[in-house]
């Protein structure tokens, strides 16, 4: 019997793998999820857009505008930041990240600083924001590569 011919290829399962990691996302606007790849395609680590540990996602206002105090960015970790953070080995350096939006300029230094390589985003809606432009000249100065994921149009149904 001849192998299977139409099994999903690397970037399919990574970016599927940050996306649905940014499932968990309890954000009602955005729902972000990352996932960390070693140079020899292991998963590394993954996270999502979410409050920090022990902070009440009940307590914290889940709004997009008003004063900064009483918005969530102020208390939100991106997926990005979260997926880095989570990792407990010892080096993520020549690591690629799997991102659902192009990251702003605070996750990109972070990126940046771990060692990371490569970035594959899915979208780049905010790519006329400052964030973003100043991520991509964060990244261009660090030797980040990032490129967008190229979609195959493929449909996979999970039943849980």
């Amino acid at each position: 019997m001849p192998k299977r011919e139409n099994y999903i290829g690397w970037d399919e399962y990574f970016m599927g793998v940050a996306l649905l990691s940014g499932e968990r996302s309890k954000d009602p606007n955005s729902q972000v999820g990352a996932c960390i790849v070693s140079e020899d395609n292991k998963i590394l680590s993954i996270g999502y857009n979410g409050f920090p540990k022990g902070c009440s996602d009940d307590e914290i206002p889940w709004e997009r505008e008003g004063s900064f105090a009483e918005t969530k960015y102020p208390y939100v970790c991106h997926g990005e930041l979260n997926a880095i953070l989570n990792y407990t080995g010892s080096t993520l350096k020549n690591s690629r990240i799997y991102v659902a939006l192009f990251p702003c300029n605070e996750c990109a230094k972070a990126i940046i600083q771990s060692g990371i390589k490569e970035v594959v985003y899915k979208e780049d809606k905010y790519a006329d924001t400052d964030s973003v432009k100043v991520s991509k000249k964060l990244f261009d100065m660090g030797n980040v590569k990032y490129r967008k994921y190229t979609p195959t149009s493929r449909s996979i149904t999970l039943d849980l």
